[in-house]
């Protein structure tokens, strides 16, 4: 295989406008609202040729929002920042900051604002 094997994330969502706010609030960006005959997404900002996959908000029928699902994890400088701004945000902390090892970093998983178990890494 020739590129890294995620290439698309959707997040579950019930309320667009409540998780727009939670995530535009939590990693500081503007998410771009699309409306695809019936399908809401909020596209993450993404830079081609950068590293990570392009992912969005998603509100359809099909799609229910859930702790117990896949886990995806969000690329930080440091997972504490993003972690200090989930509660004001509407979330809460299912995961503190955690050390997985010296040399992998660490770890932090939160419950967004539609019920969505999430998770940070970072370096430091």
């Amino acid at each position: 295989m020739e590129t890294n094997m995620v290439g698309w994330f959707e997040i579950p969502v019930s309320d667009m406008d409540r998780a727009k706010t939670f995530y535009e609030t939590v990693f500081k960006v503007d998410i771009a609202i699309h409306n695809l005959g019936g399908l809401l997404m909020g596209w993450f900002p993404f830079t081609e040729g950068k590293e990570g996959a392009a992912g969005t908000l998603i509100k359809q029928e099909s799609y229910i929002p859930s702790k117990e699902g896949v886990l995806i994890y969000f690329i930080s400088d440091n997972v504490q920042n993003e972690l200090d701004r989930v509660e004001d945000a509407g979330g809460q902390i299912y995961q503190p900051k955690t050390q997985i090892s010296p040399e992998y970093g660490y770890m932090g998983v939160f419950i967004d604002s539609e019920g969505n178990r999430i998770a940070l890494h970072s370096k430091a």
